[in-house]
Formats: structure tokens, sequence, C-alpha cells
């Protein structure tokens, strides 16, 4: 599916901070951001989602210790009992160190995993950037176009006035 952007580019970072809110208090939709480095601010400027990384973590850490804590205990009672100079079978200080473990190495692979499959990252996979030199030295705002009413003229001007080098409409395939 074609898509049509409209793309601003910046000569530094301050004009592109500047125009980022005035473009989304316009109603444009910001289809993305490119800049060369980290910019501190520009996640709220744009009015990105806190992610749900944070979560997968969690939940898969909960389970990670879950199953160390059944494991252990079905194998300590039921599956091969030892008494170990009259220790309790299922001995909590014993178990935890695997517990800790298991947590954090299922926690972490499935943060990476579920990053991967959000951000749509895999072997082979081509990139596709919209502007070129934009992991160089160039800062750039890309409008996405609607389908339906979208007032570019308007668009323009407001990139314009915040100092936008270059404007230009673009398809991209994404």
């Amino acid at each position: 599916m074609v898509r049509h952007f409209l793309v601003a580019s910046f000569a530094d970072a301050d004009s592109l901070m500047k125009a980022v809110p005035s473009v989304r208090g316009e109603n444009f939709r910001i289809f993305d951001v490119y800049a060369p480095y980290p910019i501190h601010g520009l996640d709220q400027a744009m009015g990105v989602r806190r992610t749900r990384l944070p979560l997968v973590t969690l939940l898969v850490g909960l389970f990670g210790l879950s199953l160390a804590i059944t494991f252990q205990y079905y194998t300590s009672i039921f599956d091969w009992p030892l008494n170990v100079g009259g220790k309790p079978r299922n001995s909590t200080l014993a178990f935890l160190p695997v517990c800790f473990e298991l947590t954090v190495l299922l926690g972490g692979l499935a943060t990476v995993a579920a990053l991967f499959v959000r951000t749509r990252l895999y072997p082979g996979k081509q990139e596709k950037l919209i502007v070129d030199g934009v992991t160089n030295d160039t800062f750039a705002l890309v409008l996405r176009r609607p389908e339906g009413s979208y007032d570019a003229d308007r668009a323009r001007a407001l990139l314009e006035q915040h100092g936008a080098r270059e404007i230009s409409e673009r398809e991209a395939e994404l």
C-alpha cells in the first residue's frame, strides 16, 4: 500500500522541536520525526504514548518465577525426594537463586522478543527511510497525508514559518 507523506527537513534540533508542537496544534498527523541523535523531550512533544514493554517484562517474569517454584517444588517433593542432612524437602532458601535467575532470564528474553515483534524487526529486513541523510546530519518531520481532506499549503506555510530547509511530497510503501 502506497502512502503519501509531506517531508520537511530542518537544519538543527531547536527548529525541529519548535515545529513539532505547532504542527500538532494545527491537527496535522505526525507520522514520524527523524534525527541523527536522541532529542530530549521529543516524545512528549510528539504525543507518543508510554511503551507497554515493562508490562510484558513483568508478566513473563512472574511466569518465570512461578515456573521455577513449581518445577523445584515438584522435583524436590514428588519426583526425586532426597534427604540431605535432615533438611526439609521444600527449602525455600535453596529455591531463591534458581527463581531469581529464571525470572530475569525469561523477562529479558521476552522484552527483546516483544520489542522485535512490535517494531517489525527481523533478520534480512531492508531499511525503508523516507528521508535521505537522517542517520547522518538531517532532522526531518514527516506528516502523513490522509486520503481525505488535507491542506498541504497550510502545512507547508507552517513548516516554513518554523525554519524548514526543504519541504517535499513523497510516496512510500511502508
